[in-house]
């Protein structure tokens, strides 16, 4: 075993001989596996998977739901030095294909219930070396493939001898909302000093030698009980699962795996004291504050310390509605992306708050306008957060758009996704939008999650999404698509109304559309494609 603070496989060797039969790893339901047998469980499925010929680097696909053996199985790429890829399981047999292929997965594991799919691709990659189905007791897993169990529980469970290095990978493919999805490259080294600085910002001190690491473990880590809400095949749950896991702490997963239900959430909550949970801003937040207003004092909340939320807009009215019910908690909005963490932090408690899109810069952060120029904090010059220090290597396989995200300026590589904001006179951010979704309307740049939010905060809407669409007079037309609550009506020309008591008149939507679901994914984010396609039809706009 190696004594390194940044290989994930050598820091869960070392937590996994510390924690005993009493210190819960996963809970899913009414299952518990202890640390001990997750330890001996992962052990067993590194070692057989390299008996079964795969090798230090091969990359592994999770086409997963949320279990606990999505992260026994990731405890175990790690330990045999083979590379995680997240796969999105709403992905159908050409999507499956690519990832599988272009990510050169050698190993792949897969739900049970995505046997079908699996059958139909498996013939078009070649270069999957071990098909590894998870569900049921193996007995009828198909000639191509093993059951999971039958390798999880067979061996003496030790940990490898094996050498690993801190340059060891983790592949995060991007949601492909872009363009086809991309595989972000993270060596442990670059994803353990990453979070450095929120570890700081939390308890005060990061550890720099294993010793350390495991004093943590012993004093804050095993307390700890995180509920990923979204899925693991996204970064904001993966993440977050990570960080709890080598910690020492208990990864928690809901049961119901195909639609969130807020009220097993709680249910969850009150039942495994759960400390921490990771969702995707009001898409989670929303439906989890209606189950506690209609059920005041249900569910014993006393345990939640801290609700991290990434990836999308979380609202200030809802938050303030979650601290009324948690008063003890910390609500996290943290500003990441696949391609880098850590771009800025936003913290809500009961003693203070922050304006929604308001976010501290963070750590090696910086703001540059399209030329390459810092912008000045306070002149109102919109410009593209980024981060530099610890970022991952680029894209796999795609040096060019590696290039475009990966800038170097003054001899400083930064990793820079493309979200707009400007720098207020306290150095805090506010958040303009992903450039790729900014609307050019005469000549005004707009952004739509600022427009989505003055809409959000009406009482009639439940979620709101904003497009531009081809307009002779305006190059873009704002265009808004909004969910409203049940039994809810309004009609647009009250919504615009509304919109422009929020924001300048220019920034209110020329037409709003109502649907009854704006179809976002499992993660909370928004399929900008499919509704801008909705509001073309629906309006008759040609391309």
């Amino acid at each position: 075993m190696g004594d390194s603070i940044y290989n994930l496989g050598d820091i869960l060797d070392a937590v996994g001989a510390e924690l005993g039969e009493e210190h819960p790893a996963l809970i899913h339901g009414d299952r518990v596996i202890s640390w001990p047998e997750m330890t001996r469980r992962s052990n067993n499925l590194a070692r057989a998977l390299r008996e079964m010929g795969a090798e230090t680097g091969d990359k592994a696909g999770f086409y997963l739901r949320n279990q606990p053996e999505y992260m026994e199985a990731l405890a175990a790429c790690f330990k045999g030095r083979f590379t995680h890829v997240n796969v999105n399981y709403r992905y159908l047999d050409d999507e499956l294909t690519y990832i599988f292929d272009n990510s050169d997965s050698a190993i792949v594991f897969f739900d049970r219930e995505f046997r079908e799919h699996v059958e139909r691709v498996r013939d078009r990659l070649p270069k999957v070396k071990v098909w590894v189905e998870i569900g049921g007791d193996g007995a009828d897993t198909p000639d191509f493939a093993v059951g999971y169990e039958s390798l999880a529980t067979k061996g003496n469970g030790k940990p490898l001898d094996i050498e690993r290095s801190d340059d060891d990978l983790i592949f995060l493919y991007t949601g492909g909302t872009t363009g086809m999805p991309k595989g972000v490259m993270w060596s442990h080294k670059i994803w353990r000093e990453s979070g450095r600085q929120s570890m700081i910002t939390i308890y005060g001190y990061a550890p720099d030698t294993m010793e350390q690491h495991l004093g943590f473990v012993h004093e804050v880590g095993r307390f700890g009980r995180q509920l990923p809400a979204c899925p693991l095949m996204h970064g904001t749950g993966l993440f977050t699962a990570m960080g709890a896991i080598i910690a020492g702490g208990c990864i928690v997963t809901l049961q119901n795996t195909k639609t969130f239900d807020a009220e097993e959430l709680w249910a969850t909550v009150d039942r495994r004291g759960v400390t921490a949970m990771a969702i995707v801003g009001d898409a989670f937040a929303k439906p989890m504050l209606r189950v506690l207003n209609e059920n005041p004092g249900k569910y014993d909340l006393s345990s939640v310390q801290t609700i991290t939320s990434s990836g999308v807009m979380w609202s200030m009215e809802v938050k303030r509605g979650l601290i009324e019910h948690m008063p003890q908690v910390a609500l996290m909005d943290t500003f990441g992306a696949s391609e880098a963490v850590g771009f800025g932090m936003s913290v809500t408690t009961a003693e203070g708050t922050q304006q929604t899109a308001r976010f501290t810069l963070g750590e090696n952060c910086k703001v540059f306008t399209e030329d390459r120029r810092e912008v000045k904090p306070g002149s109102g010059e919109p410009g593209f957060i980024a981060r530099g220090g610890a970022v991952p290597l680029g894209y796999y396989k795609d040096p060019e758009k590696t290039a475009k995200t990966y800038w170097e300026v003054d001899g400083v590589r930064y990793a820079v996704p493309g979200d707009w904001c400007t720098v207020e006179e306290d150095g805090t951010i506010t958040l303009l939008g992903r450039g790729s979704n900014c609307i050019n309307s005469a000549g005004e740049k707009i952004y739509p999650e600022e427009v989505e939010e003055a809409l959000k905060n009406h009482e009639a809407v439940r979620d709101a999404l904003v497009v531009g669409l081809p307009d002779e007079k305006w190059g873009q037309a704002v265009t808004a698509v909004v969910e409203l609550n049940d039994g809810a009506e309004v009609d647009q020309d009250t919504l615009k109304a509304f919109v422009q008591t929020r924001l300048a008149r220019y920034k209110a939507p020329k037409s709003i559309l109502f649907k009854p679901s704006l179809g976002r994914a499992p993660n909370g984010k928004a399929d900008y494609k499919s509704i801008k396609a909705f509001a073309m039809e629906s309006l008759g706009v040609s391309a």
